[in-house]
């Protein structure tokens, strides 16, 4: 069962995927976000291209653990998600995710234009990674 993880940006919407056996998550690809929504209809061809059963949507928390308006905003994508794909969504606290991203592509010595290339693949598959290890822990 392949589960996707996505980080959804203001511009763009990094795409990560789990192996069959949802322990490993990969940085597939990242989704530029459209005025005619048509990213949903990428994501949709995701989903069925890759065999995908469930959807973990990065949830940006306050430091604190409240929602701010970046989270509602996430929540409502989510929500659309299901009601699209009529899959299992879920939410997942991303606080730092893609700082974590841009740190480790830092320390790997990617130049800066490469890093804005694949840190939203990258926060992608940190969030995607640590839902699967939360599952595979209980």
């Amino acid at each position: 069962m392949r589960i996707l993880g996505l980080d959804y940006g203001d511009r763009k919407i990094g795409v990560a995927v789990s192996d069959l056996f949802g322990w490993t998550a990969q940085g597939l690809e990242v989704v530029e976000r459209r005025r005619d929504g048509s990213e949903m209809q990428r994501i949709a061809d995701l989903v069925r291209e890759n065999e995908v059963e469930e959807i973990v949507v990065g949830l940006p928390k306050n430091m604190n653990g409240s929602i701010g308006p970046r989270g509602e905003i996430c929540i409502d994508f989510a929500d659309k998600l299901k009601e699209m794909l009529k899959l299992p969504v879920h939410l997942w606290d991303e606080r730092l995710t893609t700082v974590s991203a841009e740190r480790t592509l830092i320390e790997a010595d990617v130049s800066r234009k490469k890093r804005k290339q694949v840190v939203d693949k990258m926060a992608a598959s940190l969030i995607l990674q640590n839902y699967l290890d939360s599952k595979t822990k209980g």
